[in-house]
């Protein structure tokens, strides 16, 4: 089969690999009909090296048919469509049992000190082979694999495999009180549905976004939005009655714009070698805070700070003097996606689509273009906001 591989910083390529076969009775094999770049695709593309082989297969947020199913599999059958979720997770532990899927402590990455296993996601959460490809195993496939229905296109439901339920639960997260203000930093992907979510809800939603195209799509969506100024704090103060809003969702993460020392620490470390590269992060890695720390201290004094976006340092400076003065709540963590999808489901498939599902998609090619894409999508050109891949 073809599948987009890891081969460098920078660097993918789509090549042929060997198809994957059933390793488990409760394993089942599915053909990628769309699968989708994920903003976390690109740490993978800048930072994580470290924690990465050549041609590791890449990708999260997939969904097709049916093609095989394991002896063990009781609730799937050859033919039936279905969105994969993006962590593996067994449904019966603790953790899942208490809504916390993206800490299953069946599939939880214990050499790593990580969570549970995550698709197309380095050595860190297991490296399972992603689905940036023609084929996918996807382990546990009874509640890993979420039948969906036949008539509507796959954009109503790819999301489902990730940014859709990522940022519902940003917005959950957020504890935004009924009718109060929601900020959200960043509209990729997840802020654009963190918004519409929030909207969804009943929330004052603003967000802030320095890329035009960005904003605009969030405008057709009712939500205000804001360029990222130095004045944009004040200015939300100001909506805000002076105090700043209830709640804040960080939907940027590691890699925010600015932070220019930072950003040069980042990259000295993808340069070191391996060994010494992950020993760094693990111990002195620092992620750029140029959103969260501005999100700190925007939320209001007994507010909440949601983060969706990815981090991955261990030694970030933090405000915790002023964390502790304003008496917030942080709130963060891996989408627990199977959590969500009974909530979303029937949005997804409501006609009138009140999440905008539908317009979320700026570019679908087909797989042997997805290192262009790649490059497209973390350089913020060509208006890219999200690429759907057709294997």
């Amino acid at each position: 089969m073809k599948a987009l591989t890891y081969q460098g910083k920078r660097s993918v390529s789509v090549e042929v690999v060997p198809d994957p076969t059933i390793q488990q009775p409760t394993d089942a094999i599915v053909r990628i009909t769309s699968t989708a770049i994920c903003g976390s695709d690109l740490h993978l593309y800048e930072l994580f090296g470290p924690y990465l082989d050549t041609g590791d297969i890449l990708g999260h947020e997939s969904m097709g048919i049916v093609e095989e199913v394991g002896s063990a599999v009781t609730s799937l059958r050859v033919g039936d469509r279905v969105v994969v979720t993006f962590n593996i997770a067994c449904g019966q532990c603790f953790m899942c049992q208490r809504g916390l899927q993206s800490q299953c402590e069946t599939t939880q990455v214990k050499d790593k000190g990580s969570g549970a296993a995550l698709f197309g996601y380095t050595k860190l959460y297991g490296q399972v082979p992603g689905g940036q490809a023609e084929l996918l195993r996807v382990p546990l496939a009874d509640y890993n694999a979420v039948k969906v229905g036949t008539e509507l296109p796959d954009e109503r439901y790819l999301f489902l495999s990730d940014i859709l339920p990522t940022a519902w639960q940003g917005v959950k997260f957020a504890a935004v009180p009924d009718g109060g203000t929601l900020v959200v930093f960043g509209l990729g992907p997840v802020g654009q549905f963190a918004t519409r979510v929030g909207k969804h809800l009943g929330y004052d939603v603003m967000a802030i976004d320095p890329v035009p195209e960005r904003r605009a799509m969030a405008e057709r969506h009712g939500i205000a939005t804001f360029d990222l100024t130095d004045t944009v704090l004040a200015e939300l103060r100001e909506r805000t009655a002076g105090r700043g809003p209830d709640s804040v969702v960080d939907a940027v993460g590691m890699e925010a714009h600015g932070a220019g020392l930072t950003a040069f620490a980042q990259a000295a470390t993808g340069i070191l070698p391996k060994g010494i590269a992950r020993a760094a992060m693990n111990t002195v890695g620092v992620d750029r805070l140029s959103a969260l720390h501005p999100a700190l201290d925007l939320v209001r004094r007994g507010g909440t700070v949601s983060l969706s976006g990815v981090y991955g340092g261990e030694a970030d400076p933090m405000p915790m003097k002023s964390m502790f003065d304003k008496g917030l709540t942080l709130r963060m963590g891996q989408c627990n996606v199977r959590r969500w999808i009974d909530d979303l489901i029937p949005l997804v498939e409501d006609p009138a689509d009140p999440l905008g599902v539908s317009d979320l998609v700026t570019h679908t090619v087909p797989l042997d273009r997805a290192p262009e894409m790649y490059e497209t999508f973390q350089k913020k050109e060509d208006g890219c906001i999200k690429v759907v891949l057709k294997p």
